[in-house]
């Protein structure tokens, strides 16, 4: 990876630019702040991550109802990102295994020995991360491993996907791979950048329970949105 000065704050200035088997994916830095642009669309930045944050807080809150001696509960998280929501599970000593699926070698490469090892260093040390290069999808509808968490943060949301095989995540294919993931009493956390008027309706059809929704400002233009759904003992399938 061949890094370029800044020279002028007022415009941003490509770090690394990859073309993979999804397309294209640049680093950027504008000011102080870096970027990530997959296929020309802005996908994220260095700027907050209160939702990136909060997908991984509700979601273990939304498992306090657990018993005193269960073991910690295990967590995957669909997408690495800038690093916002691993930071924020490796930071929480309740959780057993982090597990994080990325299917880009470069986001990945970014936080080994890139510019954001800075934001993440700490939570790759954790003996509890693991990092997976794998399609999320793929990931989900392979045989593995249960979680008690799934916190998915890929693409922009249900909704608004920079590339169409990320759509197939939240399709009710998709949502009953989630489902098979979980152990019964586990949450689903999704991240949007946007609201969606179908995908709870979609979440229900595919069996998980407790759907709702979570909007969390942002500077600038509409909210960001968590949706969240529990796979109850009671609706387990036989």
């Amino acid at each position: 990876m061949t890094s370029v000065p800044l020279t002028d704050d007022s415009r941003p200035v490509v770090l690394d630019r990859r073309t993979g088997p999804h397309g294209e994916v640049v680093l950027r830095r504008h000011g102080t702040l870096l970027q990530i642009i997959a296929n020309g669309c802005f996908l994220m930045d260095t700027s907050d991550g209160r939702s990136e944050r909060l997908l991984v807080s509700a979601a273990l809150a939304a498992l306090s109802g657990r018993p005193a001696d269960a073991p910690p509960p295990d967590l995957l998280i669909g997408g690495l990102g800038v690093g916002f929501s691993l930071a924020e599970a490796a930071a929480e000593p309740r959780w057993g295994r982090i597990a994080v699926v990325e299917r880009e070698q470069a986001i990945l490469d970014w936080h080994r020995s890139g510019p954001l090892a800075a934001l993440t260093a700490d939570a790759l040390a954790d003996p509890r991360t693991e990092l997976l290069h794998a399609d999320l999808a793929a990931h989900l509808a392979a045989p593995g491993p249960r979680y008690d968490a799934l916190c998915l943060d890929v693409d922009n949301g249900p909704d608004w996907t920079v590339t169409s095989d990320n759509d197939g995540l939240y399709s009710p294919e998709g949502l009953a791979a989630c489902r098979a993931r979980l152990r019964p009493g586990g949450v689903l956390a999704v991240w949007s950048a946007r609201p969606s008027e179908d995908f709870p309706r979609l979440l229900r059809n595919a069996g998980f329970a407790d759907v709702r929704t979570r909007e969390v400002p942002v500077a600038r233009g509409v909210p960001d949105v968590l949706f969240l759904a529990s796979h109850h003992l009671a609706r387990q399938c036989a």
